[in-house]
């Protein structure tokens, strides 16, 4: 046995996993019946698309993250190991609370229980990036009140679905639109490793 863990096969079994995610929310969209026309449908079904749009977007999100923070580190431990497979689990129930809204519809109920679902990677995500930081000894790319934020914003969303579910739905968002802007740690470190061309090239 190796007398350190790489961080590689941990990377490419996440991208698989995540890519199976992403593959079933596609799955689960469904074509509507020849019993109403087209418009009426797309009218009919634009709120679920929506929350098929979120629930895409958030994935993708964590999957960039996540490439992000693994490439910090040069060893995994075991705790590492058991926390990214906590944060694959909750990130596979996002398909399943996205079915739920469209199987039973924007409602307070089904939105409370999506924005409660979406809370659970958060909530691993946070556990997985405290024990790489440590192990790598780098600081967290996204700051300190950007995650307060966002996690009060997750929080507040659950008893707002009871109040309005769109207005739930439009906290999510926010969060979402939050984290997809790149940090600034990682938008300088991009440009940084740029490669320089001659100029005319």
């Amino acid at each position: 046995m190796a007398e350190t863990l790489s961080p590689s096969r941990l990377e490419a079994f996440s991208d698989g996993v995540i890519a199976v995610i992403i593959t079933i929310m596609v799955l689960e969209l469904k074509v509507p019946s020849h019993e109403i026309s087209n418009a009426a449908a797309l009218r009919e079904d634009a709120p679920l698309l929506l929350v098929y749009l979120l629930s895409f977007i958030q994935t993708g999100i964590y999957w960039v993250n996540h490439h992000y923070l693994i490439d910090d580190v040069e060893q995994v431990s075991h705790g590492i190991l058991w926390s990214n497979l906590v944060l694959l689990f909750t990130l596979s129930l996002i398909p399943w609370a996205t079915e739920w809204v469209a199987v039973r519809g924007i409602t307070s109920f089904s939105v409370a229980l999506y924005c409660i679902v979406c809370q659970l990677p958060a909530l691993a995500w946070m556990v997985l990036s405290t024990l790489i930081c440590r192990r790598s000894g780098k600081p967290l790319a996204g700051s300190t009140p950007q995650q307060i934020v966002s996690a009060a914003l997750y929080m507040g969303a659950v008893p707002a679905a009871y109040y309005s579910p769109y207005l739930s739905l439009g906290m999510i968002s926010i969060v979402s639109i939050r984290w997809f802007i790149p940090p600034r740690k990682i938008v300088e470190l991009t440009r940084a490793t740029q490669p320089t061309h001659p100029r005319g090239q």
